[in-house]
């Protein structure tokens, strides 16, 4: 569904939902919608948890509406409401293996349920083998770390946006990405031995 709200941009789309305008806040869920699943699904590895978080965000982008100020890109706002909420649900439920779709070089897992692609059981299978090496490999990584990458990879966000979202320096993101990646790396070499 097409509107004329759909020309604005967030920000825009921001302050009129603070006025209440709930026209404004659907084409902004249905505008970023899909990036904030990616993120969460990404971050928890599962598809009623990524829902239910992405509801979430959501949630908390309504009730936030009238305090929002358009300091930084919209998006830079709403990923650092997902970061935060991805971050503080696995402290709350104390998790500690999450699943990871893709690797470091690779596209990785998305949201999508409307793929007709059906893979080969070879493929699946390959798949399903490279998955759980990189679901162990992301075990070792630091919380921070793990959503440091995921944004840097997956989002293709600068250094900058990234440490906006996460509320740190542009250095201590570089710090947490160098890491990250050479962490994976060891897992992964050690898991094909």
């Amino acid at each position: 569904m097409t509107t004329k709200l759909d020309a604005f941009p967030s920000e825009e789309l921001m302050s009129r939902t603070a006025g209440g305008d709930e026209l404004a806040f659907e084409t902004l869920v249905r505008r970023h919608q899909t990036s904030v699943l990616n993120l969460v699904y990404r971050y928890v590895g599962d598809r009623t948890m990524a829902r239910d978080l992405a509801q979430e965000v959501f949630i908390r982008v309504w009730r936030a509406a009238k305090r929002y100020e358009a300091k930084a890109k919209f998006t830079t706002w709403i990923y650092r409401i997902t970061a935060n909420l991805c971050l503080n649900e696995l402290k709350s439920f104390g998790k500690k293996k999450l699943l990871f779709g893709g690797s470091p070089g690779e596209e990785g897992q998305t949201w999508d349920e409307g793929s007709n692609v059906s893979p080969s059981a070879e493929d699946l299978l390959l798949a399903e083998e490279r998955s759980r090496q990189i679901s162990d490999a992301l075990q070792s990584l630091l919380e921070s770390q793990r959503m440091a990458l995921i944004l840097k990879r997956y989002d293709n966000l600068s250094y900058h946006e990234i440490a906006k979202i996460m509320e740190c320096s542009v250095s201590a993101v570089e710090s947490l990405l160098v890491r990250a990646k050479k962490n994976l790396q060891e897992k992964l070499i050690h898991s094909k031995k």
